[in-house]
């Protein structure tokens, strides 16, 4: 739901490797590309969201000496990746161009140009699961609150969900509109106890409460909510409805079919992480391995990363990557 909004693009950067996901496949990747001379750039929609950031307890990682929580463990994998020179954005992706030699990927403000690029985006995905979600998508449902907030100024909004990804865009909404409302199916939203949210007038955090039905006539006008505790049933005015569930499909609606995919929506790759089309690789649980470890999701990210770079240098071999003397 972009209404028209205006696409700046910066022609002048060409990228080596455009990676787009910043989970530990993403920024596996990243440390091996710019390790290994590669001009790389991660473009994250959030470091907050993903199946490791909300892990609160890691412990069986190869070199973990005490445990981490997701969260941590994916610090020091980004703090390795720009140590290394890697760029790293916080940006969500919202199209792709695969065709060229020269792989464009559009956010919300930019358009990055790379020789390669490199999806790793996860499989937290979810189909439109909310009676009305999908018939209101573009009128009043949206999935990215950067892109649209600035449309509900001095509106209502509610953003469905209680991770701390969902709070930050509250935040952002509540920049923009009269009021907002955070619907937590959970009985309390996944940020501490003084968090700024907790005492801000404008936004409202609803706990408890599952959304049943959106509702409206060409654009969304209210939402029924429901008490998970008491049964209890509640229509609520709204203009806007911001959706941040999770499920465990691939993470791929922004591909806009540039990808062939599997018939799970996986993107299906050769050994070494290669797609089907040149120059396009992919790591992690998005193409759907048989196991959704970190390590593994590490291991996919690495190999895409040493393919990547022997694609661009046009080589016969994989680098081996084994550190300096």
């Amino acid at each position: 739901m972009r209404y028209g909004m205006p696409l700046v693009v910066l022609m002048e950067k060409l990228y080596d490797v455009i990676i787009i996901g910043g989970g530990p496949a993403g920024l596996s990747a990243a440390q091996y590309a710019s390790r290994s001379g590669l001009k790389t750039i991660v473009l994250d929609k959030s470091p907050a969201a993903g199946a490791l950031a909300y892990s609160s307890r890691i412990e069986n990682y190869p070199g973990l000496i005490e445990p981490l929580s997701g969260t941590e463990l994916l610090g020091i994998f980004r703090k390795q990746a720009i140590k290394f020179g890697a760029e790293y954005k916080e940006a969500q992706v919202v199209g792709v161009r695969f065709d060229g030699d020269i792989k464009e990927v559009d956010v919300i403000d930019n358009t990055y140009r790379g020789k390669t690029a490199i999806i790793a985006t996860g499989s937290m995905g979810r189909k439109p699961s909310i009676p009305g979600e999908e018939n209101f998508l573009g009128r009043g449902v949206s999935y990215c609150a950067i892109c649209d907030a600035a449309f509900f100024r001095g509106l209502t909004a509610c953003v469905i969900g209680d991770s701390e990804e969902a709070v930050k865009e509250a935040e952002l909404l509540a920049g923009f509109a009269k009021i907002v409302y955070i619907i937590s199916p959970a009985e309390d939203i996944k940020v501490p106890a003084d968090h700024p949210v907790r005492s801000s007038d404008k936004i409202s955090v609803l706990a408890g409460r599952r959304v049943i039905l959106i509702e409206g006539e060409s654009i969304v006008t209210s939402i029924k909510i429901r008490n998970t505790r008491t049964g209890e049933e509640q229509d609520l005015a709204v203009d806007g409805v911001f959706v941040y569930l999770y499920g465990s499909q691939p993470v791929v609606d922004f591909l806009n079919s540039a990808i062939p995919l599997s018939d799970t929506s996986c993107i299906m790759t050769h050994r070494t992480m290669e797609t089907s089309l040149p120059g396009v690789f992919a790591a992690g649980d998005v193409t759907c391995g048989e196991t959704r470890q970190v390590v593994t999701a590490a291991a996919y990210g690495c190999l895409a990363a040493l393919s990547a770079e022997k694609y661009i240098h046009h080589k016969k071999r994989m680098r081996y990557d084994w550190g300096e003397s």
